[in-house]
């Protein structure tokens, strides 16, 4: 009986929620979603001690009949890439706007993000207190079609590193570029691309000193333009074409030195 009454009291609240939802996507067009109410993202008649949003999932959205579009958020992104951090496996939806706090958007499709648990973990509960704080959206804020990654190459005691960070372009104005930093550095990107780079120089060391000793510096290079060029073609800000990128520029690099 309980359930059932709870479900005719979220039936009842559809048109709050669909009100949510339009507030929702204006404030974003409008970029202030920072400023948004959580009081006035709550769900009428139902109070938080009933823990709705549990609710919802298990009996509509994980197990219920929102079954297909669940799989159908999680299935979105190519490859089963994680959108936020453009490396991890999906495995869950994330809440853009934190569920605890509005939870009338709490299966608003464009405030669930497919994401992996360590960007999901990353993210938890926060709620941004000003512009800069806001996380990039992968639906809302396109920016992927533009070049905004960038890595130096740095020599230390015989080894070789990758050094990541964001590298706005000038069209970009400060809150962009703000957020842009912060989501890299909410997202932890920074060691995240670095590790994965230097793990990949250590397994292609081999072949660039075979590269080297045939064809010299020359062949180093255009061997990491090649994969620059396929790695980046379709994902302007992939670590691994950012990494091809920034050797292939590195002259101290394609003269040998690749550490290890």
């Amino acid at each position: 009986m309980g359930a059932q009454k709870r479900r005719t009291r979220l039936t009842a609240a559809a048109d709050a929620v669909d009100a949510a939802g339009e507030n929702f996507r204006t404030a974003a067009a409008d970029q202030t979603l920072h400023t948004l109410d959580p009081e006035e993202f709550q769900i009428p008649g139902i109070g938080e001690e009933e823990k709705a949003v549990s609710w919802i999932y298990q009996n509509g959205m994980v197990s219920g009949p929102g079954r297909p579009i669940y799989n159908e958020l999680m299935s979105a992104p190519e490859h089963e890439r994680c959108p936020l951090c453009g490396h991890g496996t999906v495995s869950q939806l994330d809440h853009f706007m934190p569920k605890s706090s509005y939870p009338a958007l709490c299966v608003d499709p464009l405030n669930l993000i497919p994401a992996c648990s360590d960007c999901n973990k990353a993210k938890a509960d926060k709620r941004a207190s000003a512009i800069e704080e806001l996380p990039l959206h992968p639906y809302l804020d396109h920016i992927d079609g533009q070049e905004w990654l960038a890595a130096r190459v740095v020599h230390e005691d015989g080894f070789v590193r990758l050094e990541f960070f964001v590298s706005p372009p000038p069209n970009w104005d400060q809150v962009l570029t703000a957020r842009a930093r912060n989501h890299f550095k909410l997202f932890g990107l920074r060691n995240t691309y670095a590790l994965q780079a230097n793990r990949f120089i250590g397994e292609i060391r081999d072949q660039l000193r075979t590269l080297l000793t045939s064809g010299g510096a020359d062949a180093v290079r255009a061997h990491l333009l090649a994969g620059a060029t396929s790695s980046l073609i379709n994902r302007p800000n992939s670590w691994m074409g950012v990494t091809y990128r920034s050797l292939a520029n590195d002259a101290t690099f394609c003269h040998g030195a690749f550490g290890g």
